[in-house]
């Protein structure tokens, strides 16, 4: 199960009344989000045009994205992310702002006091809040990230997006997603609808051949970078890295294949400058754990984005490197990628999480083990990156008092 605590008594509770009630780990099928939502009344009915995200990859960001420029063009916007940093409440930003703790006891309590005999997973009971939540609040448009797949995921159970996407795919959660790509991007593909658009960045040909198959049997209007728009490399967001440009391209195309949100290509220039998405390639501030010494935090938890984490420390320049990996993860792959760019590697566990042991991998790649991140800055001068997790990427913003908003 998804890691979450509250400092808010409330929130607390009624996440101690999930982890008592929900089985351990990822559950994916639509069946348990649609019997929730139907006792809840089905607000997913009530939910304004909705932009739906898919990917291994860049979800996340290609959703900060849109949400700066709808909310710079003065609309207001919900938003459903995962997973969060430092709090819950992150994953559900209500009309421009994070949902309170109020609000969120309150959704939390009503989802969860009609789950007896469904047993929901902890993304699933997030799912079922957001939704609530979103209902009950006039706004302009809703935004929902995929957590897990496509086909299957809990977000699935909409039925008409204003515009679906999907971002890149990579190899990840095979157990559930399949072994290869084409059968990952099937999954993924799967949130497309008969005669809706669904943008796709450009994959590899098995994902490519996949994506385009699982759209015409769909009926959706697929929209495929190389085949029908090509990428812009003057759409550069304030989000580090080469990879974010594909990302505002995405984001772009998305906006250019509905007509409810009339947004110019100046005004999308000039909110993907304001755009803030934490926990990718950000430099954290001066604070307990960096001491005003050079530190960037990066979540690079799968090999897509260590491939990505490396090109950009190609680029930019090597850093001494703090990883900690989740054991569900392929460690060999992600440390193979950015050893080349490592002025040195250090091993850290991922608080409340399992995860590789950190000596383990100190021997098997080189490099040294430290029992905590805080442990692993002492040791060493500038530039330095934490990686590996979001999840530890969260555990440093929360160590160096830094809460996203």
């Amino acid at each position: 199960m998804d890691f979450a605590r509250s400092t808010h008594p409330g929130v607390q509770a009624q996440l101690d009344r999930l982890s008592m009630t929900s089985p351990a780990g990822d559950r994916l099928g639509l069946e348990r989000i649609s019997i929730l939502l139907d006792r809840l009344g089905r607000p997913q009915d009530q939910l304004a045009p909705i932009f739906h995200v898919a990917g291994t990859n860049g979800k996340g960001s290609t959703i900060a994205l849109l949400r700066a420029a709808l909310e710079g063009a003065g609309h207001k916007v919900h938003a459903f992310t995962s997973p969060h940093l430092v709090r819950f409440n992150e994953r559900i930003r209500i009309a421009g702002r994070l949902i309170d703790d109020h609000a969120l006891e309150a959704v939390l309590i009503e989802v969860m006091d009609v789950s007896s005999g469904v047993e929901p997973s902890f993304f699933e009971v997030a799912t079922a809040a957001a939704i609530l939540a979103f209902a009950r609040t006039p706004a302009d448009f809703c935004l929902l990230e995929v957590g897990l797949g496509g086909r299957l995921d809990a977000t699935n159970v909409i039925d008409k997006p204003l515009v679906s996407a999907i971002a890149s795919i990579g190899i990840d959660h095979q157990q559930f997603l399949g072994s290869t790509l084409a059968q990952i991007a099937a999954e993924k593909a799967a949130i497309a609808r008969s005669g809706l658009p669904l943008v796709a960045l450009a994959q590899q040909p098995e994902a490519e051949a996949a994506i385009i198959g699982i759209a015409d049997a769909a009926g959706a209007r697929l929209l495929f970078e190389g085949r029908d728009w090509a990428i812009d490399p003057a759409l550069v967001p304030a989000l580090p890295g080469a990879h974010q440009i594909r990302n505002a391209n995405l984001a772009w195309q998305m906006l250019e294949a509905q007509q409810l949100a009339a947004i110019s290509r100046e005004d999308f220039v000039a909110a993907i400058t304001r755009v803030d998405w934490p926990g990718r390639l950000q430099r954290l501030g001066d604070g307990p754990l960096t001491d005003g010494i050079e530190t960037w935090i990066d979540g690079a938890h799968n090999g897509n984005a260590a491939a990505a984490l490396a090109r950009h420390l190609a680029a930019a320049g090597p850093m001494h490197l703090v990883l900690g990996i989740l054991a569900n993860k392929d460690a060999g792959e992600i440390v193979g990628l950015l050893a080349p760019s490592a002025l040195s590697l250090t091993f850290v566990p991922v608080p409340g999480h399992d995860h590789h042991d950190p000596s383990a991998l100190a021997e098997q790649f080189g490099g040294t083990a430290a029992a905590s991140v805080a442990q692993a800055l002492s040791r060493l001068p500038a530039p330095r990156l934490i990686a590996g997790s979001l999840y530890l990427a969260g555990a440093a913003l929360a160590a160096n008092g830094e809460t996203p908003t």
